[in-house]
């Protein structure tokens, strides 16, 4: 990939188009997924779901989740913030990036529980 060259990664929302924004954007060896939400039965399955839509997208990027240096997660509940930190040790275990987890009012939709956000660094080996 040349280190310049910029890659948009799309999701197919149809919010990317009326917001103009990218699932996740790589920019030599930086990845950003965006804020990234899913349906589901409930704070651990959104959480669960959110989490395999970015490792999509990340390798969609040509990056893994092995290459997260920071995590973001926005919940609307945080007394539930276990549930959500149990996921992120299941998925990180040894990988350990930087996380944030912050309450917020409510999403785009008032059935969404969880937004996750990720950068990536992809060293060169």
């Amino acid at each position: 990939m040349d280190s310049d060259a910029r890659v948009n990664v799309s999701s197919d929302s149809p919010f990317e188009d009326r917001v103009g924004y990218s699932r996740a954007v790589r920019v030599g060896p930086l990845v950003v997924v965006a804020g990234t939400t899913a349906p589901g039965d409930g704070l651990a399955a959104q959480t669960r779901e959110a989490f395999r839509r970015i490792e999509v997208a990340l390798t969609e990027a040509g990056a893994a989740l092995s290459d997260v240096v920071r995590t973001r997660m926005y919940v609307t509940d945080i007394s539930r913030w276990e549930e959500v930190g149990a996921i992120h040790a299941e998925i990180f275990g040894d990988i350990r990036p930087v996380a944030t987890m912050v309450e917020v009012s409510s999403f785009i939709s008032p059935d969404l529980l969880v937004e996750v956000e990720v950068d990536a660094y992809v060293s060169e080996v």
